[in-house]
Protein backbone atom coordinates (compact mmCIF):
# COMPACT_ATOMS: atom_id res chain seq x y z
CA UNK A 1 0.00 0.00 0.00
CA UNK A 2 1.11 3.52 -0.62
CA UNK A 3 2.15 5.17 2.62
CA UNK A 4 1.48 8.76 1.72
CA UNK A 5 -0.74 10.10 -1.02
CA UNK A 6 -0.89 13.79 -1.96
CA UNK A 7 -4.30 15.29 -2.46
CA UNK A 8 -5.35 18.84 -3.22
CA UNK A 9 -9.05 18.08 -3.06
CA UNK A 10 -10.96 18.76 0.16
CA UNK A 11 -13.83 16.52 -1.01
CA UNK A 12 -12.97 13.61 1.35
CA UNK A 13 -12.92 16.04 4.29
CA UNK A 14 -16.30 17.48 3.29
CA UNK A 15 -17.77 13.98 3.03
CA UNK A 16 -16.24 12.92 6.35
CA UNK A 17 -17.55 15.99 8.18
CA UNK A 18 -21.02 15.62 6.66
CA UNK A 19 -21.29 11.93 7.51
CA UNK A 20 -20.02 12.49 11.05
CA UNK A 21 -22.64 15.17 11.67
CA UNK A 22 -25.36 12.91 10.27
CA UNK A 23 -24.28 10.07 12.58
CA UNK A 24 -24.42 12.42 15.58
CA UNK A 25 -27.89 13.62 14.66
CA UNK A 26 -29.20 10.11 14.00
CA UNK A 27 -27.83 8.81 17.29
CA UNK A 28 -29.38 11.59 19.41
CA UNK A 29 -32.66 12.04 17.56
CA UNK A 30 -35.26 13.23 18.67
CA UNK A 31 -33.28 15.56 21.03
CA UNK A 32 -36.14 15.86 23.52
CA UNK A 33 -37.06 15.08 27.16
CA UNK A 34 -33.47 15.11 28.39
CA UNK A 35 -33.21 13.90 31.99
CA UNK A 36 -30.76 12.43 34.50
CA UNK A 37 -31.78 8.92 35.53
CA UNK A 38 -29.36 8.87 38.45
CA UNK A 39 -27.40 5.91 37.05
CA UNK A 40 -23.72 6.16 36.24
CA UNK A 41 -23.23 7.24 32.59
CA UNK A 42 -20.61 4.50 32.24
CA UNK A 43 -22.77 1.71 33.71
CA UNK A 44 -23.80 0.45 30.26
CA UNK A 45 -20.20 -0.60 29.57
CA UNK A 46 -20.41 -3.43 32.10
CA UNK A 47 -23.91 -4.75 31.34
CA UNK A 48 -24.15 -8.42 30.33
CA UNK A 49 -25.01 -9.48 26.79
CA UNK A 50 -28.67 -8.57 26.15
CA UNK A 51 -31.23 -11.34 26.43
CA UNK A 52 -33.00 -10.29 23.24
CA UNK A 53 -31.05 -9.36 20.14
CA UNK A 54 -31.21 -9.90 16.39
CA UNK A 55 -28.63 -10.30 13.67
CA UNK A 56 -30.27 -7.33 11.95
CA UNK A 57 -29.44 -5.09 14.94
CA UNK A 58 -25.81 -6.17 14.95
CA UNK A 59 -25.37 -5.83 11.20
CA UNK A 60 -27.02 -2.40 11.14
CA UNK A 61 -24.68 -1.04 13.80
CA UNK A 62 -21.63 -2.41 11.99
CA UNK A 63 -22.68 -1.15 8.56
CA UNK A 64 -23.60 2.33 9.84
CA UNK A 65 -19.99 3.03 10.91
CA UNK A 66 -18.21 1.46 7.94
CA UNK A 67 -18.58 4.56 5.73
CA UNK A 68 -17.29 6.65 8.64
CA UNK A 69 -14.04 4.66 8.82
CA UNK A 70 -13.69 4.55 5.03
CA UNK A 71 -14.12 8.29 4.48
CA UNK A 72 -11.93 9.34 7.41
CA UNK A 73 -9.07 7.14 6.18
CA UNK A 74 -9.41 8.78 2.75
CA UNK A 75 -9.20 12.15 4.49
CA UNK A 76 -6.19 11.27 6.64
CA UNK A 77 -4.10 9.46 4.00
CA UNK A 78 -2.47 12.58 2.49
CA UNK A 79 -0.85 13.55 5.82
CA UNK A 80 -0.40 10.25 7.61
CA UNK A 81 0.91 6.84 6.76
CA UNK A 82 -1.55 4.14 5.78
CA UNK A 83 -1.61 2.24 9.06
CA UNK A 84 -1.58 5.41 11.15
CA UNK A 85 -4.61 6.59 9.17
CA UNK A 86 -6.35 3.26 9.84
CA UNK A 87 -5.62 3.55 13.56
CA UNK A 88 -6.78 7.16 13.77
CA UNK A 89 -9.98 6.54 11.79
CA UNK A 90 -10.82 3.45 13.87
CA UNK A 91 -10.14 5.35 17.10
CA UNK A 92 -12.27 8.26 15.93
CA UNK A 93 -15.17 5.93 15.18
CA UNK A 94 -14.88 4.16 18.54
CA UNK A 95 -14.62 7.44 20.48
CA UNK A 96 -17.57 8.92 18.61
CA UNK A 97 -19.70 5.86 19.37
CA UNK A 98 -18.62 5.86 23.03
CA UNK A 99 -19.51 9.54 23.37
CA UNK A 100 -22.91 9.14 21.73
CA UNK A 101 -23.80 6.02 23.71
CA UNK A 102 -22.89 7.87 26.90
CA UNK A 103 -25.06 10.84 25.98
CA UNK A 104 -27.95 8.50 25.19
CA UNK A 105 -28.15 7.79 28.94
CA UNK A 106 -29.92 11.13 29.22
CA UNK A 107 -32.50 10.45 26.48
CA UNK A 108 -35.51 8.38 27.63
CA UNK A 109 -36.25 7.32 24.05
CA UNK A 110 -32.75 5.84 23.61
CA UNK A 111 -30.84 3.08 25.33
CA UNK A 112 -27.05 3.08 25.73
CA UNK A 113 -25.58 -0.29 24.78
CA UNK A 114 -22.11 -1.77 24.96
CA UNK A 115 -23.10 -4.12 22.14
CA UNK A 116 -23.85 -1.12 19.91
CA UNK A 117 -20.51 0.38 20.92
CA UNK A 118 -18.68 -2.82 19.99
CA UNK A 119 -20.48 -3.18 16.66
CA UNK A 120 -19.90 0.49 15.79
CA UNK A 121 -16.19 0.14 16.59
CA UNK A 122 -15.91 -3.00 14.45
CA UNK A 123 -17.69 -1.20 11.61
CA UNK A 124 -15.31 1.77 11.83
CA UNK A 125 -12.31 -0.60 11.78
CA UNK A 126 -13.62 -2.55 8.78
CA UNK A 127 -14.38 0.67 6.95
CA UNK A 128 -10.91 2.02 7.77
CA UNK A 129 -9.24 -1.12 6.43
CA UNK A 130 -11.30 -0.88 3.25
CA UNK A 131 -10.38 2.79 2.99
CA UNK A 132 -6.69 1.95 3.27
CA UNK A 133 -7.09 -0.41 0.33
CA UNK A 134 -9.48 1.52 -1.91
CA UNK A 135 -9.83 5.01 -0.40
CA UNK A 136 -7.13 6.45 -2.63
CA UNK A 137 -9.56 6.35 -5.55
CA UNK A 138 -11.10 9.49 -4.00
CA UNK A 139 -7.79 11.35 -4.06
CA UNK A 140 -5.56 12.85 -6.75
CA UNK A 141 -4.46 10.10 -9.11
CA UNK A 142 -7.29 7.74 -8.16
CA UNK A 143 -9.74 6.44 -10.73
CA UNK A 144 -12.81 8.15 -9.26
CA UNK A 145 -10.87 11.38 -8.97
CA UNK A 146 -9.77 11.11 -12.60
CA UNK A 147 -13.37 10.44 -13.65
CA UNK A 148 -14.55 13.39 -11.61
CA UNK A 149 -11.94 15.68 -13.22
CA UNK A 150 -13.02 14.57 -16.69
CA UNK A 151 -16.74 14.99 -16.07
CA UNK A 152 -16.86 17.88 -13.61
CA UNK A 153 -13.50 19.56 -13.00
CA UNK A 154 -12.06 20.84 -9.76
CA UNK A 155 -12.86 23.56 -7.26
CA UNK A 156 -14.57 24.04 -3.93
CA UNK A 157 -17.97 24.58 -5.55
CA UNK A 158 -17.62 21.32 -7.45
CA UNK A 159 -16.79 19.52 -4.20
CA UNK A 160 -19.79 21.07 -2.49
CA UNK A 161 -22.00 20.11 -5.43
CA UNK A 162 -20.94 16.47 -5.21
CA UNK A 163 -21.71 16.45 -1.49
CA UNK A 164 -25.15 17.89 -2.27
CA UNK A 165 -25.82 15.11 -4.77
CA UNK A 166 -24.76 12.47 -2.24
CA UNK A 167 -27.11 14.00 0.34
CA UNK A 168 -29.92 14.09 -2.22
CA UNK A 169 -29.55 10.36 -2.82
CA UNK A 170 -29.67 9.86 0.94
CA UNK A 171 -32.96 11.75 1.13
CA UNK A 172 -34.55 9.17 -1.16
CA UNK A 173 -34.29 6.66 1.71
CA UNK A 174 -36.94 8.70 3.51
CA UNK A 175 -40.25 6.92 2.80
CA UNK A 176 -42.31 9.74 4.33
CA UNK A 177 -41.99 12.09 1.38
CA UNK A 178 -43.61 12.15 -2.03
CA UNK A 179 -41.29 11.18 -4.86
CA UNK A 180 -38.26 13.54 -4.72
CA UNK A 181 -40.26 15.84 -2.42
CA UNK A 182 -37.65 17.40 -0.10
CA UNK A 183 -37.95 20.50 2.05
CA UNK A 184 -40.93 19.45 4.19
CA UNK A 185 -41.20 21.95 7.07
CA UNK A 186 -44.88 21.36 7.90
CA UNK A 187 -44.09 20.20 11.43
CA UNK A 188 -42.26 23.46 12.14
CA UNK A 189 -44.98 25.52 10.45
CA UNK A 190 -47.67 23.84 12.56
CA UNK A 191 -45.75 24.65 15.75
CA UNK A 192 -45.56 28.29 14.65
CA UNK A 193 -49.31 28.34 14.06
CA UNK A 194 -48.98 28.92 10.34
CA UNK A 195 -51.25 27.51 7.65
CA UNK A 196 -51.64 23.73 7.64
CA UNK A 197 -51.34 21.62 4.47
CA UNK A 198 -54.23 21.40 2.04
CA UNK A 199 -56.93 18.85 2.90
CA UNK A 200 -56.65 15.47 1.23
CA UNK A 201 -58.93 15.14 -1.80
CA UNK A 202 -58.53 11.89 -3.72
CA UNK A 203 -59.39 13.44 -7.08
CA UNK A 204 -56.84 16.26 -6.70
CA UNK A 205 -54.00 14.38 -5.01
CA UNK A 206 -52.50 12.97 -8.26
CA UNK A 207 -52.09 16.52 -9.55
CA UNK A 208 -50.26 17.50 -6.37
CA UNK A 209 -48.01 14.45 -6.71
CA UNK A 210 -47.32 15.29 -10.33
CA UNK A 211 -46.42 18.89 -9.47
CA UNK A 212 -44.07 17.92 -6.64
CA UNK A 213 -42.32 15.26 -8.74
CA UNK A 214 -42.06 17.34 -11.92
CA UNK A 215 -40.60 20.45 -10.26
CA UNK A 216 -38.11 18.46 -8.20
CA UNK A 217 -37.04 16.37 -11.20
CA UNK A 218 -36.51 19.52 -13.25
CA UNK A 219 -34.55 21.20 -10.45
CA UNK A 220 -32.33 18.17 -9.87
CA UNK A 221 -31.64 17.64 -13.57
CA UNK A 222 -30.63 21.28 -14.05
CA UNK A 223 -28.58 21.36 -10.83
CA UNK A 224 -26.63 18.26 -11.81
CA UNK A 225 -26.24 19.62 -15.32
CA UNK A 226 -24.62 22.77 -13.92
CA UNK A 227 -21.91 20.55 -12.41
CA UNK A 228 -21.16 18.57 -15.55
CA UNK A 229 -18.72 19.41 -18.32
CA UNK A 230 -19.95 16.58 -20.57
CA UNK A 231 -22.67 13.90 -20.74
CA UNK A 232 -25.22 16.44 -19.57
CA UNK A 233 -28.10 14.33 -20.87
CA UNK A 234 -27.19 10.78 -19.86
CA UNK A 235 -25.73 11.31 -16.38
CA UNK A 236 -28.71 13.23 -14.90
CA UNK A 237 -30.96 10.46 -16.24
CA UNK A 238 -28.70 7.84 -14.62
CA UNK A 239 -28.91 9.72 -11.32
CA UNK A 240 -32.72 9.73 -11.49
CA UNK A 241 -32.75 5.98 -12.15
CA UNK A 242 -30.42 5.40 -9.19
CA UNK A 243 -32.69 7.51 -6.98
CA UNK A 244 -35.73 5.46 -8.00
CA UNK A 245 -33.90 2.27 -7.01
CA UNK A 246 -33.01 3.79 -3.64
CA UNK A 247 -36.62 4.87 -3.17
CA UNK A 248 -37.84 1.36 -3.89
CA UNK A 249 -35.42 -0.08 -1.33
CA UNK A 250 -36.64 2.33 1.36
CA UNK A 251 -40.26 1.41 0.72
CA UNK A 252 -39.44 -2.31 0.84
CA UNK A 253 -38.15 -1.77 4.38
CA UNK A 254 -41.66 -0.70 5.29
CA UNK A 255 -43.36 -3.53 3.46
CA UNK A 256 -41.72 -6.17 1.29
CA UNK A 257 -44.32 -5.72 -1.46
CA UNK A 258 -44.26 -1.90 -1.43
CA UNK A 259 -41.13 -1.40 -3.54
CA UNK A 260 -43.05 0.28 -6.37
CA UNK A 261 -45.48 2.20 -4.17
CA UNK A 262 -43.92 5.41 -5.48
CA UNK A 263 -45.08 4.58 -9.04
CA UNK A 264 -48.51 6.21 -8.79
CA UNK A 265 -50.18 7.84 -11.80
CA UNK A 266 -49.39 11.28 -10.41
CA UNK A 267 -45.72 10.63 -9.68
CA UNK A 268 -45.15 8.87 -13.01
CA UNK A 269 -46.74 11.75 -14.92
CA UNK A 270 -44.63 14.23 -12.95
CA UNK A 271 -41.47 12.20 -13.54
CA UNK A 272 -42.00 12.14 -17.32
CA UNK A 273 -42.86 15.85 -17.39
CA UNK A 274 -39.85 16.78 -15.27
CA UNK A 275 -37.45 14.74 -17.42
CA UNK A 276 -38.79 16.23 -20.64
CA UNK A 277 -38.53 19.77 -19.26
CA UNK A 278 -35.02 19.10 -18.00
CA UNK A 279 -33.89 17.76 -21.38
CA UNK A 280 -35.48 20.72 -23.15
CA UNK A 281 -33.72 23.19 -20.84
CA UNK A 282 -30.26 21.58 -21.07
CA UNK A 283 -29.16 23.53 -24.20
CA UNK A 284 -29.94 26.87 -22.52
CA UNK A 285 -27.07 29.15 -21.43
CA UNK A 286 -25.56 28.21 -18.08
CA UNK A 287 -26.86 31.24 -16.19
CA UNK A 288 -30.39 30.64 -17.41
CA UNK A 289 -30.20 27.00 -16.30
CA UNK A 290 -29.00 28.06 -12.85
CA UNK A 291 -31.85 30.55 -12.51
CA UNK A 292 -34.41 28.02 -13.74
CA UNK A 293 -33.06 25.39 -11.32
CA UNK A 294 -33.39 27.82 -8.40
CA UNK A 295 -36.94 28.78 -9.39
CA UNK A 296 -37.91 25.14 -9.79
CA UNK A 297 -36.47 24.32 -6.37
CA UNK A 298 -38.39 27.16 -4.74
CA UNK A 299 -41.65 26.08 -6.40
CA UNK A 300 -41.03 22.43 -5.51
CA UNK A 301 -40.44 23.28 -1.84
CA UNK A 302 -43.59 25.38 -1.71
CA UNK A 303 -45.65 22.53 -3.21
CA UNK A 304 -44.19 20.01 -0.73
CA UNK A 305 -45.29 22.15 2.19
CA UNK A 306 -48.77 22.65 0.75
CA UNK A 307 -49.30 19.00 -0.17
CA UNK A 308 -51.83 17.07 1.94
CA UNK A 309 -50.81 14.04 3.98
CA UNK A 310 -50.76 10.78 2.07
CA UNK A 311 -53.06 8.42 4.04
CA UNK A 312 -51.39 5.30 2.62
CA UNK A 313 -47.94 6.31 3.82
CA UNK A 314 -49.28 7.57 7.14
CA UNK A 315 -50.67 4.10 7.89
CA UNK A 316 -47.57 2.06 7.09
CA UNK A 317 -45.05 4.57 8.50
CA UNK A 318 -45.88 3.44 12.03
CA UNK A 319 -43.42 0.60 11.41
CA UNK A 320 -40.65 2.93 10.22
CA UNK A 321 -40.93 5.33 13.13
CA UNK A 322 -40.53 2.67 15.79
CA UNK A 323 -37.79 0.37 16.98
CA UNK A 324 -34.69 -0.10 14.87
CA UNK A 325 -35.65 2.59 12.36
CA UNK A 326 -35.70 5.47 14.85
CA UNK A 327 -32.10 6.45 14.12
CA UNK A 328 -32.48 6.17 10.38
CA UNK A 329 -35.82 7.93 10.30
CA UNK A 330 -34.39 10.96 12.09
CA UNK A 331 -31.35 11.01 9.83
CA UNK A 332 -33.23 10.91 6.55
CA UNK A 333 -35.94 13.30 7.77
CA UNK A 334 -33.39 15.98 8.71
CA UNK A 335 -31.48 15.63 5.45
CA UNK A 336 -34.68 15.73 3.43
CA UNK A 337 -35.97 18.83 5.24
CA UNK A 338 -32.75 20.81 4.84
CA UNK A 339 -31.63 19.77 1.36
CA UNK A 340 -33.36 22.50 -0.72
CA UNK A 341 -32.07 25.16 1.68
CA UNK A 342 -28.52 23.90 1.13
CA UNK A 343 -28.91 23.59 -2.64
CA UNK A 344 -30.28 27.10 -3.16
CA UNK A 345 -27.23 28.96 -1.75
CA UNK A 346 -24.97 26.67 -3.78
CA UNK A 347 -26.81 27.64 -6.95
CA UNK A 348 -26.59 31.32 -6.06
CA UNK A 349 -22.83 31.14 -5.43
CA UNK A 350 -22.02 28.97 -8.42
CA UNK A 351 -19.60 30.42 -10.95
CA UNK A 352 -18.80 28.90 -14.32
CA UNK A 353 -15.03 29.30 -14.03
CA UNK A 354 -14.99 27.47 -10.69
CA UNK A 355 -16.17 24.22 -12.24
CA UNK A 356 -14.64 24.36 -15.68
CA UNK A 357 -11.06 25.22 -14.79
CA UNK A 358 -9.20 21.92 -14.76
Amino acid sequence: MQARIPSASPLPLYLAAAYTLLVIYASLHPFSDWRDTGASPAAFLFVAWPRYWTLFDLATNVIAYMPLGFIWVSTLLPRHGTWRSVALASLLGACLSLSLETVQNFLPSRMASNVDLGCNSIGALLGALAGARWGAVLLDGGRLHALRMRLIGKGAMADAGLVLLALWLLTQLNPEILLFGNGDLRGLLDELGLQAPLPYVAEQFPWVEAGVTATNTLALGLLFGCLLRRDKYRLPLALIVAALLVKSCSLMLLKSTAGLAWATPGSLAGLVAGLLLSLAATPLPRRMRQALAALSLLLATALVNLAPENPYLTAILQVWQQGHFLNFNGLTRLTSSLWPFLALPWLMLLRQETLETA
